[in-house]
């Protein structure tokens, strides 16, 4: 439940110590406990800087055991910035290098040790700075790579960079929104004329099929060992309204030929952009089947600095190698059978959260029309989904 400062909230239940079901002019939600206190929050409350968002957020990438553990084995996003440096080594010959939000330094490894860069700033912001100093020393590129603990934001360096490098994605692409970051860097450090990878982006969307996911959601409260539970159907609805991280869609799911919706050039985004980005759809059902709502992946492209070189992709989607980020399904209340013919079109906006910057709504609106000539046939269907870490 997005909220703002000031806001008086009805809190209807405390399932757990740090989340609470909450409703605000009508809609209800979960709210983070931690940001909410009896009476309302004072002026000095509104003025003070967030720490749930930076110090939870820089803290979960300090530590080995999950996150980097977790995308030093996703294979197909670490080979993809292991391709680019191979392809582009030639090129990189002597230049000045950023890798943004370094983590482990992997990527700087990669560039001091199959390129020839003259340096290469990792910047890291967490704690995990400390590690990668020695992972440095270990494999013997302290003279080309400099470790800087910082934000973004505040770091200094001797002069500008020729290449910006950054793994920044997060789930639906722009989630906890790494990309500001990258994008202030680039305002402040990167040369004229200099490479950004990647140095595109898009979100794809497709409409799919969800049915063991319903099943394992909704059926089982039918009759659960034999009695009934229809009491508890409007509650069912809460399963649906959040989208489902690390989801895997089985390809024969897809109703649809997928379709970027929104497209990202990292060398003119702005960050004020980021605020609210609006795409839209029209997807025709190839088979049919029973529409449970939307998965959504992402792709990014790194441009070659080599003349006729072939640009690098590395892409989330379900029919390449299934990496950490996975997909994301969006799931409509109630299923609809559509049909070969039909289409399914509308628009999708990514709404980032006002106060608690790392984090955003995403909202789909849609129409389904038939491909019979029967207009009552045609549905329409509209949900935000909140997405928190």
């Amino acid at each position: 439940l997005a909220f703002a400062n000031g806001d008086r909230l009805l809190v209807h239940a405390k399932p757990s110590s740090d989340w609470w079901w909450a409703e605000l002019s009508g809609v209800i939600g979960y709210i983070p406990a931690s940001h909410v206190c009896p009476g309302g929050a004072t002026e000095e409350d509104t003025s003070m800087p967030d720490p749930w968002q930076d110090e939870e957020y820089f803290d979960s990438y300090g530590t080995l055991q999950k996150l980097h553990l977790e995308m030093l084995a996703d294979r197909s996003r670490t080979e993809a910035y292991r391709q680019v440096i191979i392809s582009n080594s030639a090129s990189l010959k002597d230049k000045v290098m950023m890798d943004l939000g370094c983590g482990t330094g992997i990527i700087s490894l990669f560039c001091a040790q199959l390129a020839q860069p003259s340096m290469v700033y990792a910047v890291e912001a967490s704690s995990m700075a400390e590690y990668t100093k020695k992972l440095v020393k270990q494999n013997n590129c302290e003279e080309v790579v400099s470790v800087l603990q910082g934000r973004a934001e505040e770091i200094e360096l001797p002069g500008q960079v020729d290449v910006l490098v950054s793994e920044w994605m997060g789930n639906c692409l722009l989630f906890e929104f790494m990309v500001e970051s990258v994008l202030l860097a680039r305002d402040r450090w990167l040369k004229e004329g200099g490479v950004m990878w990647p140095s595109s982006a898009a979100l794809t969307l497709v409409p799919c099929q969800a049915d063991s996911y319903f099943s394992e959601k909704m059926h089982f409260w039918e009759r659960p060992y034999g009695l009934d539970f229809t009491p508890l159907s409007l509650a069912q609805q809460e399963f649906f309204t959040k989208p489902k991280f690390s989801y895997l869609i089985d390809p024969t799911d897809c109703l649809s030929t997928p379709c970027d919706v929104i497209q990202l050039d990292m060398y003119t985004l702005q960050v004020k952009d980021l605020e609210e980005m609006h795409g839209h759809f029209q997807f025709w059902i190839d088979r049919s089947g029973t529409f449970h709502g939307f998965t959504a992946w992402f792709n990014v492209d790194f441009k070659s600095m080599e003349p006729g070189g072939t640009a690098v992709q590395l892409d989330t989607g379900p029919h390449s190698r299934p990496t950490h980020w996975k997909q994301t399904l969006f799931m409509s209340d109630r299923p609809v059978s559509v049909h070969e013919g039909d289409s399914i079109s509308g628009s999708i906006v990514l709404h980032r959260n006002p106060v608690w910057r790392r984090h955003m709504t995403v909202s789909l609106h849609w129409n389904i029309n038939s491909s019979s000539k029967d207009a009552s046939s045609c549905q329409a269907g509209t949900k935000s989904f909140p997405m928190w870490r």
